[in-house]
């Protein structure tokens, strides 16, 4: 089941405090990026962050799950979607802990 339009645009909706938010579609499902950095996906109507030190530190204990079949666990973030600064603070935290993205070279 992919994930609809409308659920993408509230939970990104949520998060625009943490930086320039954009989700793109991929494979069905929508990758979220932060100032460029891919942190998170939605699958399936879910949020799903990329598990980090920093981010457990700041969640306590994550709800792990795999967003897709056979993907590693990510953190599952469901109870505080509606809390935009929490979000937003974890999504800084996240993006920050991050490397850079790879420099795509020109041909």
């Amino acid at each position: 089941m992919a994930s609809d339009q409308k659920f993408v645009d509230q939970v990104t909706a949520q998060m625009q405090s943490a930086g320039n938010i954009v989700a793109k579609k991929m494979f069905g499902e929508y990758g979220v990026y932060c100032d460029g950095k891919l942190f998170a996906m939605i699958c399936d109507n879910q949020l799903f962050f990329k598990p980090t030190e920093q981010g457990r530190e700041f969640i306590g204990t994550p709800d792990e799950a795999q967003p897709y079949y056979k993907a590693k666990l990510h953190y599952r973030i469901t109870d505080k979607i509606a809390d935009s600064n929490w979000l937003s603070q974890l999504v800084r935290i996240t993006a920050e802990s991050l490397p850079e993205p790879a420099v795509k070279k020109k041909k």
